[in-house]
């Protein structure tokens, strides 16, 4: 009984560590208050239910970080899914909904044109700091697939870019 209650207090203290980063993490997928909470609380749920797994807690905010980005793009995948009813000729939906964005509304935009995987490097690398070797053990990926994503991530954005000066 100690020992359960040890760990939920080890538990606790590391996420609540991390629990902004997560937040600002699901909001960027998500971009709404109420879903971004949602995410939170379910890698909170996924995260304690598997914490007796983790060996080195010098990578706890890696794992931690990966749980709540596979939420959000388990979120995503669910509301894709969804049918949305129309009521009087305006269709609401989870996503419709623009509030505090912590990012501006331009770079939101961005990041909507990139594929999931692309938005994660590019979210790890540019977001939250990671090198190369780290997204590539975050992800379990090859060294060289992680920079072709980028690569083309950031591709992708530059024609973007350059699209909207020529039509801004």
């Amino acid at each position: 009984m100690e020992q359960q209650m040890e760990k939920e207090t080890a538990f606790l203290k590391l996420f609540q560590q991390y629990e902004h980063d997560i937040y600002r993490m699901a909001y960027v997928y998500v971009k709404n208050k109420e879903d971004a909470l949602d995410i939170v609380q379910e890698t909170a749920y996924r995260s304690f239910q598997k914490f007796s797994s983790v060996k080195d807690f010098t990578l706890f905010k890696t794992w931690i970080i990966r749980i709540a980005i596979n939420c959000a793009i388990d979120l995503l995948r669910k509301n894709k899914k969804l049918v949305y009813l129309q009521v009087e000729g305006i269709i609401e939906s989870p996503s419709s909904k623009k509030e505090d964005i912590p990012l501006s509304i331009s770079l939101q935009d961005l990041l909507d044109i990139l594929n999931e995987e692309e938005k994660t490097v590019v979210l790890l690398k540019f977001y939250q700091g990671y090198t190369f070797h780290q997204i590539s053990d975050f992800l379990n990926s090859p060294l060289s697939t992680v920079k072709s994503v980028l690569y083309r991530a950031l591709e992708k954005l530059r024609k973007k870019v350059r699209r909207e000066d020529m039509y801004g």
